[in-house]
Order: C-alpha cells, then structure tokens, then sequence
C-alpha cells in the first residue's frame, strides 16, 4: 500500500474547501440575516413606490419592515410600522367591482380566528381622487381599519391593526398617508 498522492491530497484539500464554503454559506448567511434589523427608516417627505403604479406618502415616525415588503411592476406590499401598529398597503391586478374587493378583504380578515368586521362602511377618498370603502375590525387584543380602493384594473387594499390605545395615537398619520395614495397609469409614468 502506497502512501497519498499529490492528487488525492489535492482533491481532498479541495473537497474540504468545498465543505466549508457551503457551510458558510448555509450557516453564515441566515445568521447574518437575522442579525440585521426587520425594519429600516423611510423618507417621509415624498412618495413611496408600492408597486403597480401605485405610490404612497409614508405617515412622519414610520418605519418599513422589509420582510413583509414586495414591490413589483403590476402588484406590490409595503408594511409601515409605527411603534407596534401595522399599517400595510398591497396592490393586485384586479379586474372586478368595488364591493366584490371589499367583500374578499372582509372574508380574508373573518377568516382569521376571532376576527370579526365592526360598524358600517364609509366611503373614503384621497387627493387624487381615488374613491373606496373603510371600515373597521376587531380581533382578540387588537383593533383595525381596512380600506379598498379600486382603479384601472388595481385593487389597493389598506388594513392598519394594533391595540386600541396605540391605534388611537397613529390613526390620524395614518390617514393622512392613506390620503395620499396615488396611481400612476403606466403610459403616464
């Protein structure tokens, strides 16, 4: 029996390179990433781009949670957090009725354990003339509004959650942001 060869000795060497690079790779990278911060500072001051030609003027305080977040060209979600209230904006292609949205909205938040839709619907609008529906919801420790708009083949849902004494401290930010959606047609952009 021979001894290694340069070869072999090569090889192996290579092999654990291999090893360790992936292991890096597999270990390193989720530990980097949970040690990086879910949430980063958004300008406040000009349009945020949802996606779907649909943009949206961040409320003064917010913070944007990158995991929850996903632009795209036809579609997009942003979550915005003030302190521990979620205020979460998402457009689809959409190609129905304003009440057929918001009936999808309210089944999507009754659908969820404890959930319940509160009160009447009222009509709400935007500087830029969108025109849609709010209402309200509540759910075990947690209150919210929704509200959907519907425009040139988008549906934009807006839903805002959090206990009722933080929701009553950032509700009227968030309005003011939800004043501000905006959609773009793409021809225009």
């Amino acid at each position: 029996m021979g001894g290694v060869t340069r070869s072999q000795r090569t090889n192996l060497l290579g092999a654990v390179a291999l090893v360790a690079a992936l292991s890096g790779l597999a270990f390193g990278l989720p530990a980097l990433n949970h040690a990086l911060p879910a949430d980063r500072a958004v300008p406040t001051d000009r349009p945020y781009a949802i996606g779907g030609g649909v943009t949206v003027v961040p409320p003064p305080g917010a913070r944007i949670d990158v995991t929850e977040t996903r632009p795209a060209n036809d579609s997009g979600t942003v979550l915005f957090r003030l302190g521990p209230v979620r205020y979460l904006v998402s457009v689809q292609p959409y190609h129905g009725t304003l009440p057929t949205a918001v009936a999808r909205l309210r089944q999507r938040i009754t659908g969820t354990s404890g959930y319940q839709v509160t009160g009447t619907e009222l009509t709400v609008a935007t500087a830029s003339g969108l025109t849609g529906l709010q209402g309200g919801y509540s759910g075990p420790g947690r209150g919210g509004r929704y509200a959907v708009f519907v425009t040139a083949g988008r549906a934009i849902e807006v839903t805002v959650s959090g206990d009722d004494l933080d929701l009553g401290r950032t509700l009227p930010v968030i309005d003011a942001s939800t004043g501000t959606l905006t959609f773009v047609p793409e021809r225009s952009r």
